[in-house]
């Protein structure tokens, strides 16, 4: 359980402190403590607040990256894929993806030279080879397209992956805390100085450590710029990305990609049982990364390449929602935004033996190897740091899950609740799903739907969640299954 009432003292410096509650920053956290640091991870906001709240919601190598000649990236990522799918097997799942063969576009010999390549870079033992289909009328598409190249990634809740790693950190000794913004850091003797301000609390804290990481995502080098004694020697491109929402627009459970003529890719992916997700886009972007919105222009490029392919065709009033993103590329301001490297950089500033190490550009797919190096390169200051160990470490959500046992048991001792609430609980806690039943009394009727109020309380007591957006945008999906009336059910509850 988390404690929201208090700013501890804490006397001795810790050993890192990690800026930035987005995936690199709650990994980098993560693998710190488990590695035996003592660590405080602080986020201004809510924990995946911007980005790692934002994206296509893949765990994948790049099949489009291979045209780029990533082969190191696309292989770090192709190898990752498996690691995640056994460490968060509650909320990562293999999905197959189709990619619909147009001639004009791109050959059958390039295509299946990629599919080759992804299938063999690295090793693969659980997710299945490519292979070619014929398409049919059943697969919804244009009757113009025959042939399609299946192959396989995964899927994943973005968002939660974020909160198991910070749920990681904490349980490993962490001080974790979300609405906590470092004000200022600065070196001050052998120590670095930090100055921290807790919108919860309304009060100002400070913290000492040895070595800081700058994991802020879209602001990495406006942070370096502002609140700290350097200057960034990177400036990165930010780019934006927009999803859009619309109601289930074929059967069946695989996701599709879609080329199109600019020789970008759309994703149309399966999503929360009830919905598809189109996306995304690539555009370059500067303003603030928290008020990105989707644009019409978007929403009509998108639904273009989906029109192109798909025999429903959709139009803006379909869409039920989108969201958007802003994603750090690192990389050559001269390129454009879908040719930038999806790679990512380590660049440590060292002076007097203080590391600042700042994280620019990365993915969400290889943000445990980016935390594994991340980690890596403070050894030279600690000394007792133990070796890395996460690639073989589960989260305690998927520690021994077993999904339709687990579904058969919490129906057992759980009669009154409906299969679709059990289902989703699963889905969202994996094994934890007994500490959220254990705080729903006996004939305890819902605050809504089929939300109760023991998993608001275990939300809030648990992870770190404050408002309405923190439960229904990220530790839930609940946003789009429930009406405004109900989200202000939850808001006087929460009050």
């Amino acid at each position: 359980m988390v404690n929201h009432d208090e700013f501890p003292t804490i006397s001795a410096p810790l050993d890192v402190i990690v800026i930035g509650g987005g995936i690199n920053g709650a990994g980098i956290a993560s693998e710190a403590a488990s590695r035996g640091l003592t660590v405080g991870l602080y986020e201004a906001k809510d924990f995946a607040v911007a980005t790692s709240s934002a994206s296509s919601k893949l765990i994948h190598g790049g099949l489009r990256y291979l045209e780029q000649f990533k082969f190191r990236l696309v292989r770090e990522a192709l190898a990752e894929r498996e690691i995640l799918l056994n460490k968060a097997s509650h909320i990562i799942k293999p999905m197959r993806f189709r990619l619909p063969h147009h001639s004009a576009l791109r050959p059958k010999w390039l295509i299946k030279t990629g599919l080759f390549l992804y299938d063999h870079l690295a090793r693969r033992s659980i997710l299945k080879p490519s292979k070619t289909i014929q398409l049919n009328r059943e697969h919804g598409l244009q009757p113009s397209l025959s042939t399609a190249f299946e192959y396989s990634d995964c899927w994943v809740d973005d968002s939660r992956l974020v909160i198991a790693n910070v749920k990681q950190a904490h349980q490993y000794g962490a001080e974790v805390r979300n609405y906590c913004e470092v004000l200022s850091v600065r070196r001050d003797g052998d120590l670095w100085h930090v100055e921290l301000y807790d919108s919860r609390l309304k009060s100002k804290a400070i913290r000492h450590c040895r070595a800081v990481v700058n994991a802020t995502g879209p602001w990495a080098a406006q942070f370096l710029e502002q609140r700290s004694e350097d200057n960034s020697p990177y400036q990165m491109q930010l780019v934006k990305g927009s999803h859009l929402i619309v109601d289930k627009l074929y059967a069946g459970e695989e996701a599709y990609i879609l080329q199109s003529p600019d020789k970008r890719v759309v994703f149309v992916i399966p999503y929360l049982d009830k919905y598809t997700m189109i996306g995304t886009t690539d555009i370059p972007f500067s303003g603030d990364p928290y008020q990105v919105t989707t644009s019409d222009q978007e929403i009509e490029y998108l639904l273009d390449v989906c029109n192109q392919n798909f025999s429903i065709q959709l139009s803006p009033p379909d869409v039920i929602s989108s969201f958007s993103g802003v994603r750090p590329l690192f990389g050559d301001s001269g390129v454009d935004a879908q040719n930038q490297s999806r790679d990512y950089q380590l660049v440590s500033s060292i002076e007097t033996n203080l590391p600042l190490l700042t994280v620019y550009g990365g993915k969400l797919t290889t943000y445990r190897k980016l935390a594994q190096k991340a980690v890596d390169q403070l050894k030279p200051f600690f000394t007792r740091l133990s070796p890395s160990n996460s690639e073989h470490t589960v989260f305690n959500e998927a520690d021994g899950l077993d999904c339709n046992l687990l579904q058969r048991q919490v129906a057992t001792q759980f009669p009154s609740l409906a299969t679709e609430t059990i289902t989703r609980l699963i889905d969202l806690y994996g094994v934890e799903v007994w500490q959220v039943l254990n705080a729903i009394n006996d004939n305890e009727a819902p605050l809504i739907a089929d939300v109760y109020q023991g998993e608001i309380d275990y939300l809030v007591q648990n992870e770190w969640a404050l408002c309405v957006e923190d439960i229904f945008y990220r530790r839930t999906k609940l946003c789009y299954q429930t009406t405004a009336a109900e989200r202000e059910v939850i808001a006087k509850y929460l009050a």
